[in-house]
Parts: structure tokens; sequence; C-alpha cells
């Protein structure tokens, strides 16, 4: 007997609604009270209102082809551009929750290993019918190695992945149907279906390979299409009046204004040209905080720096350890971040489930610390770390080349680069140099392996703590730090083999030892938080700590 969905309200248990951007809405997540208290007056201008949503969110982005994209940012876009089979959606209470989107319903057989999706009637922005068959060509794109998807792995539960062709088990019985067979059953699958990564793409378009780059040649499927790309200036989108639920699209057009200079950001907004952005200069903060201008949210991830594991100094596990000891972590959230943000203790963040759920403990907690963020431990840190140089050869950093931290250009990431640069010169004795980047260029030269020691960040793609673990295996296309160890390999891929909930934790968390206890192949800096500004018009925008905003529903502008 089949289970059978008609409407999917999965909750998770860390998700929360904007539902007056402005004004003094109740939080759904009590760590979120503090950054949605009632709105001080503001000395701003207000939002104008002229039917344009204007918003900074990042620069540039680097891609909008959802199987290529790998940034929070492009994904933002990408969510109000394309709609899968499951969405996030506003439940009208508060939270965002997983609602049904191109599959108005589906069908779980009861060992959970066959999917079937039931499609609504829906078109492509051209006017064109979508079918089963833009799901079937999507998610086969995604795995295809000449796609060279960074996310191919995000389908690694699907039959057919280990495959010689990589050839998925999905199907399309009619148009109206879409049958996926998993080789083992996903408790996160859900997610997985509203990640943008799996978002559908039409083969006739893709076909042209500079498909994404104008409005002439971009053809999508949710709420919005695109209507002028000024590349490194401005990216609009406006409704789109041939998708399937056009109505509850108050947003006519979104303006997405590309820069990442935050004072230059910041000035838009207090001049009224800017309705909403996420980032402030850093010497604002405090004071914005205190007006309750600026409102902090939970985020699950985490901000960390990555070592290159294949260039020498960072092949050497002492060493990259010896740089993580030293990093103060209590310092930098309190006296360089400032707006909340919990000193990283280890690599996978607080929030993510364990063995029992959003019911019990969560897999931090479980998991314990790596090492003391506590300041009063900070000396004994160092102390350590000293030793491990020495044991490598560099005894209070003689002989130690000198090496280069590279970050993409942002205010608040040169400020953490230049705590990073005094901490390793003063503790370990050695030379650091810091080299800012474009956010395409970093994302290029971080990929390929061109640095030392890189600033990096990670936000969860679904609840599990795989969303973290599984990006470190060899070959994985977001294995920045080019790590290898098989011990780590096995263990991820025998959590991915079994649907023990019990045993996939265990096998996690002894991957976590190996990637931190004992590799030191990240260092992580901190858990993150998520911060805005909107103007008190505002209202109506919703939020998940995945990291992305929604606009759709927006008013007041």
């Amino acid at each position: 007997m089949l289970k059978k969905s008609k409407l999917l309200i999965l909750a998770l248990a860390f998700t929360m609604l904007l539902t007056a951007c402005g004004g003094g809405s109740k939080p759904a997540n009590k760590n979120a009270e503090k950054g949605n208290g009632d709105t001080a007056v503001s000395e701003f201008e207000p939002g104008k209102v002229d039917g344009v949503l204007d918003l900074n969110i990042a620069s540039e982005p680097e891609t909008i082809d959802p199987q290529l994209n790998t940034s929070v940012d492009g994904a933002i876009i990408e969510s109000h551009l394309f709609e899968s089979l499951i969405r996030w959606d506003d439940d009208g209470q508060g939270n965002a929750v997983l609602k049904p989107g191109i599959a108005e319903s589906w069908d779980v057989s009861d060992d959970g290993l066959t999917w079937t999706f039931h499609l609504r009637d829906a078109k492509w922005s051209d006017g064109k019918p979508m079918t089963a068959g833009d799901f079937v060509y999507t998610w086969n794109r995604l795995v295809n190695p000449e796609t060279g998807a960074d996310y191919e792995y995000m389908l690694d539960m699907v039959k057919g992945y280990d495959s010689e062709d990589k050839k998925l088990d999905i199907s399309a019985p009619d148009d109206k149907t879409f049958v996926v067979n998993l080789s083992v059953k996903c408790p996160y699958f859900e997610e997985i279906c509203a990640f943008p990564a799996v978002m559908p793409v039409r083969e006739d378009v893709v076909s042209n390979k500079t498909w994404t780059t104008s409005a002439d040649t971009l053809v999508s499927n949710g709420p919005y299409k695109l209507e002028k790309w000024d590349h490194n200036s401005q990216l609009i989108l406006t409704k789109n009046e041939e998708y399937y639920d056009a109505s509850s699209v108050t947003a006519e057009k979104l303006n997405f204004h590309l820069q990442d200079d935050q004072n230059a950001i910041y000035a838009s907004y207090r001049s009224g040209d800017l309705d909403f952005i996420n980032s402030v200069p850093q010497e604002e903060i405090q004071k914005l905080l205190e007006t309750k201008e600026l409102k902090v949210l939970p985020q699950v991830g985490t901000y960390f720096v990555c070592f290159n594991t294949e260039k020498p100094p960072f092949d050497d596990a002492r060493v990259r350890k010896a740089f993580s000891l030293v990093i103060d972590r209590d310092f930098i959230v309190k006296q360089v971040t400032g707006k909340g943000e919990q000193p990283a203790s280890a690599y996978v963040p607080a929030g993510v489930y364990d063995a029992d759920g959003a019911e019990g403990k969560d897999f931090r907690t479980t998991g314990g610390d790596y090492y003391s963020v506590k300041p009063e431990d900070y000396d004994k840190n160092v102390e350590e770390a000293k030793k491990l140089m020495e044991e490598a050869g560099y005894p209070n950093g003689e002989g130690f080349p000198q090496i280069e931290y590279l970050y993409n250009t942002m205010e608040s990431h040169k400020a953490i680069a230049e705590a990073l640069q005094n901490m390793w010169q003063e503790k370990l004795g050695v030379q650091v140099t810091l080299q800012n980047q474009d956010w395409n260029v970093f994302l290029t030269e971080r990929k390929q392996g061109n640095f030392n020691i890189a600033r990096h960040g990670w936000i969860a793609d679904y609840n599990d703590p795989m969303s973290f673990i599984d990006m470190w295996m060899t070959g994985g296309g977001n294995n920045d730090a080019q790590y290898k160890n098989p011990k780590f390999d096995e263990l991820v891929k025998a959590a991915k083999a079994t649907s023990d909930q019990k045993l996939r934790m265990e096998n996690m968390h002894k991957a976590e030892d190996i990637l931190i206890g004992e590799d030191s192949v990240v260092a992580p800096i901190y858990f993150y938080t998520n911060s805005y500004m909107a103007k008190p018009n505002i209202k109506g925008i919703y939020y998940t700590p995945l990291g992305y905003f929604f606009f759709k529903s927006a008013t007041g502008f």
C-alpha cells in the first residue's frame, strides 16, 4: 500500500517568517527574539513606493544556472526564477515550510524507496508546458560528469548514481508523472527535492551555453522571469504571468543591485535607493543593533578557514591544527563580528539534527567540542599550538615560509582576515600576507586550489549533518581543501548506505572526528547568524536559516 501525501507541511524546527520586516512580528524561534523586537524610529529615508523592490544581497553572482551554482546569493535569485517539485513557502502562521511546488502531490512506497510525483499544469515563462521529462533531463544533467556540477553528489541516494554511465533510475511514464527510485531510504529527500540544484531547466534552452546570461535566452518556470541583467550592476526580475500561482505574487518587480562595497550599500539604503540589505559596515553594527534597525536571525552554518592540504606547509596536519588552535574565536565574535555569532568549537554547527531528529539533542551537543573556545583556555591552546609547530620542524616559526590568506572582497571578511593575521604572526612567529579578490575570481581560485589558506563558509543545504560532511570526500566538487582520506571516505559511504538513523549518525560523528579531531582540514571560527535591514513599510519577506530570503510576497514599496 502506498502512502499518499496530498500536502506536505514539513516545517524545519529552525525556520521562521519575517511577516513584518520592519515591525514587531512574533519570532518563531526563540534564538531570533533579540533581532525581532519593535523597530526604533529610523534615521533613514523611507523606501520609495514605485512598485520595484530594490535589494542588495551580494555582488555579481557566479552563475544563475541551478545545476552549476554553489553560492547562497545565486540560490536566492534562482529560487525566484525557478521552482522545483517542492518549494519553500509561507504557511501564514510565522513559519517558512515545505509545500507542494510543481508536484501537487506525491506517493511514497512503504519501503521509502519509490517516490512518484504527480505534476500540476504548469508552464515555462515562454508559455510552453512543463513535462515530467524536464525533471528527468534536469536530474540527469546534474549528475552528468560533462556538466561539471559541484553538487552532482546531491543525488547520490538515487539508484543508478553509482553506475558507470551515471544514468539515474528516474522516469516519466507520462507528461504529468515523475518517478524516482532510491537505492537507500533518505530522511531528507523532501528537502533535496526543494534544493536549487534540482530546479528544472529545459533541454532546448540549455543547449545555448550562454542561456542564463540574458533575458533573451533565459527561460524559467518560477514566480519571476529575467527582465534585464546589467552585469556587475543590476539584475531585474519581473513577475512571470505564466506561473501557475501568479496571483499570489505581490511583488511585481525585484531589482537586485550587484555590489559588495558595504559602505556604498549602506549609503544607498540610507538615501532610500535600497529597500532591503543584508550587510552593513562593521563600525555601524553595534549602533544599529541598539536601535533595532539591524535584525539578526538564526542561520545553520559555519564560518571557517580552509587549508590547502596538498601544498606545503599545510600538507602537515600538525601545522593545520596549530593554526586552528591560536585563533581566538571568542575575541572574533565579540570584538570583530558582533552579531551574536557563537564561537565554533567544532565544524558541524548547532541546530543540525542527530539520530532523534527535532525531538532529541542536536548533532553538536551529542558530538561535543574538539577544542575549548573559553577565553580562560586560550593560553593553553597557544602552548599546544607552539609544541605542534616545533614537532613539525618550525620552532617559534623558524623556517616557516611566508604564506597568503585569501578572502573575497568585503569589509567584514577583511576585519576577520586582519585579526587572523595578527594572531598567527604574534602567537606562531610566522609571516602572513592578505589577498582579497572579487567574488567570482575568489571562488574560481579557491576551487582550483590556488591558495595556502582561504576564507570559507558553509550553510546547511538541508537539516542533516551529511550536508556538512560529504563535501570533503575525495574528489568532491566542493572539496576546496583538496582533502583525501580513504578512512573518512569509507565512513561517509557507510553513513549513506544505511537508513538506520543511529548508525548513520555514529558514522558521521566518526567522520567529523577524523576531519577535525585528527586532520584539522578546516579551522571553524564561528557558527553563523544572518542579518538584514528593511524599510519599515516593507512587509511579507520570509526566510529560512538555510540562508534564503524570499521576496515574492513582499508589499509596501
